[in-house]
């Protein structure tokens, strides 16, 4: 094995150190100091040498390691790549995806992966075909596989009360535009997903956002809305909710749903993540099928670049409008995608890709349950993200910056607020491109920030 080589870098004082110490790599790299292969000291080595904070010198080499300068394995240490390599490592780094997204952990299971690339090529056979443009809103086959897939949830419906579509974003953006009209109020959590504000904004309608407690959002403010403004529309993702985790409790469910009855409200239930419960509660489309729009995305459950989400309307309401507004803002569904869908969903493909990633997920919970200070964060075990509160001193802004550069995705709560202030917490995704070992590493690093103040 190659010697640790006797190394220390030169500093720019005018930078920030971790920036500064990724700087010295590169330079010296380039200048023939370092070559590929040379082993460099221990992150808390070089710490004492340079009578340094370890964090900032893990953040350092981070952040070279991000440049494609170093790569870390355990029990080897740190090793620096070539400036070829290094050109390979940043090309790969174009095709990793974007961590502000939240993102299931990817199976590295061999067999299962076989099995995906099995199908896969089976789907290629019928390429010629699926090239061809198709019914906007799925086949008889992909309809067969939603009603097959939503029934692990409990929802039992028609064929005539599906509609495939090209995510959760084209199935929510639809679904207002048919139940809507500018001025209009949609009320949802005033932490939740921040897609729901974006639509809003495009279709002119006002936003409310309801206050919660530990049971869920509040019913009483939904009808005080209902006293003063035209709320046609509640939105909810009831279940592991992004980015607070939270669920909504099965007696809140009820009394949401009697409000909404009373006042004829729709209510759009993005079931995104209750697929990945084993106790998921009763679902709202089962407690008001008359109300309900039920999309089931495929995101987070089975992969983000599926782009699929079932969407089912409430029964005797035509599905016409919908798949009117569907078809002039995405004129498909893609067929090459909603192929690879079914034939995972028929071939019971998709259940084992879910139990890995909640098995994974319930690993890397459990990490963050043993690095993480007891009680700084929310999460659900099965669920693959953490709202995590800032560490004392630190603000939330600072603090995901202090994360920049790690395998894990760190987003600031100000996305996800309504209105009001922003409390000083960030969703933390667990999952992604980021291996078991980087997830380890990234926590171990956010670890020290409860124990270091920012400097």
């Amino acid at each position: 094995m190659t010697q640790i080589i006797e190394w220390l870098p030169q500093l720019d004082e005018q930078r920030p150190f971790y920036l500064a110490l990724a700087d010295s790599i590169a330079r010296d790299l380039s200048t023939g100091r370092l070559n590929s292969g040379d082993r460099l000291p221990s992150q808390r080595s070089l710490a004492e040498q340079l009578d340094m904070n370890f964090s900032t010198v893990a953040r350092g080499y981070r952040e070279a390691q991000s440049r494609g300068l170093i790569k870390t394995r355990v029990g080897s240490g740190t090793e620096v790549i070539g400036l070829a390599d290094s050109q390979s490592a940043r090309a790969q780094r174009r095709d990793l995806s974007d961590r502000s997204m939240n993102q299931a952990p990817e199976t590295e299971n061999p067999v299962l992966q076989m099995r995906m690339m099995q199908i896969w090529n089976d789907v290629g056979e019928e390429l010629r075909a699926l090239m061809r443009y198709q019914s906007s809103t799925g086949s008889t086959e992909d309809k067969a596989a939603a009603l097959r897939w939503v029934a692990r949830r409990g929802i039992e419906a028609k064929s005539d009360q599906v509609l495939v579509t090209p995510g959760t974003h084209a199935a929510m953006l639809a679904i207002l535009r048919a139940n809507t009209q500018p001025g209009d109020t949609v009320c949802c959590e005033n932490i939740t997903y921040p897609g729901i504000r974006g639509l809003c904004n495009l279709l002119q309608l006002k936003l409310r956002g309801l206050s919660d407690d530990k049971e869920g959002p509040s019913p009483t403010e939904l009808s005080d809305w209902v006293a003063k403004e035209n709320v046609r529309v509640f939105y909810t993702n009831p279940d592991v909710r992004n980015p607070t985790t939270q669920t909504i409790s099965p007696r809140r469910r009820a009394e949401l749903v009697d409000v909404c009855r009373q006042n004829r409200i729709v209510i759009i239930e993005d079931d995104a993540y209750g697929f990945l419960m084993n106790d998921a509660p009763s679902t709202l489309a089962m407690l008001a099928p008359e109300l309900v729009y039920y999309v089931a995305g495929l995101s987070k459950c089975l992969g983000a670049g599926l782009r699929v989400a079932y969407l089912i309307v409430p029964p005797d309401t035509a599905t016409s409008s919908i798949d009117t507004h569907l078809k002039s803002s995405n004129v498909m569904v893609s067929p090459l995608t909603t192929r690879l869908a079914t034939r995972w969903i028929e071939t019971g493909v998709s259940d084992e890709i879910l139990h890995q990633i909640r098995s994974e997920s319930i690993q890397r919970q459990l990490l963050a349950r043993q690095i993480l200070p007891a009680g700084s964060f929310d999460a659900h075990p099965e669920g693959f993200h953490c709202w995590v509160r800032a560490p004392r001193e630190w603000t939330r802004h600072r603090i995901v910056d202090w994360m920049r550069g790690h395998a894990l995705g760190a987003v600031v709560s100000d996305v996800f607020v309504m209105h009001g202030q922003a409390p000083e917490a960030f969703r933390l995704c667990l999952g992604g491109a980021a291996s078991r070992h980087q997830t380890r590493s990234a926590l171990t690093f956010l670890r020290d920030a409860y124990d270091t103040p920012p400097s």
